[in-house]
């Protein structure tokens, strides 16, 4: 639990100094940045982006990236069948300039939380429509979709974890999670509306 908190506690720093930067103007905006990614490169899991240009439209997906660091992961760190962050720290965020068609179901441009159940025979992606919050204040509420993704055990382990967007081969395009010896995928194709 300490390490939750100081976590939680170097991230506020991080958005204090962000916030401070804006109202300083330029000079100070570059030596308050400076420190803000300086404090997020110390952080045990640090923010990443994986963005991509989708037949010819921005998806985004920001997200924590922890580390194996020699624990077991799927099952033990992450427990089957219960709701988890889908990386480190903050909610994990989608942004998409363009309508998603993802199954049967169109998910709307903007930007949402997304959450996953990982379990051994397949994983649930959870489209969540809060965003901003704590990776760990989900509200069951707020949810908008709950969607099957394909999972595979790869022979190469993936020490951080890991999103990509990719182009797809019969679709559009696709989510990748990869961690441990573990790749869930979605895909899912733009909206031509």
């Amino acid at each position: 639990m300490m390490t939750v908190d100081l976590a939680h506690e170097a991230e506020e720093s991080v958005m204090k100094a962000r916030e401070k930067a804006v109202r300083l103007g330029a000079l100070g905006a570059v030596c308050l940045f400076a420190t803000a990614q300086s404090l997020d490169a110390q952080r045990a899991s640090p923010m990443d982006y994986a963005r991509a240009t989708i037949a010819g439209h921005q998806i985004e997906v920001q997200y924590g990236r922890p580390s194996t660091r020699g624990r077991e992961i799927f099952g033990a760190l992450v427990p089957y069948g219960s709701v988890w962050r889908t990386g480190a720290n903050e909610a994990t965020h989608l942004r998409s300039a363009v309508d998603l068609v993802i199954g049967d179901v169109r998910v709307a441009a903007g930007e949402y939380t997304l959450y996953t159940i990982p379990d051994e025979d397949g994983w649930t992606l959870i489209i969540n429509s809060q965003t901003g919050q704590w990776g760990t204040a989900y509200d069951e509420s707020e949810d908008l979709v709950r969607l099957p993704m394909a999972v595979e055990s790869i022979s190469e382990p993936v020490e951080q974890f890991t999103i990509s967007v990719r182009e797809g081969e019969d679709t559009d395009g696709v989510i990748v999670l990869e961690w441990e010896r573990t790749r869930a995928t979605l895909a899912f194709n733009v909206s031509a509306e």
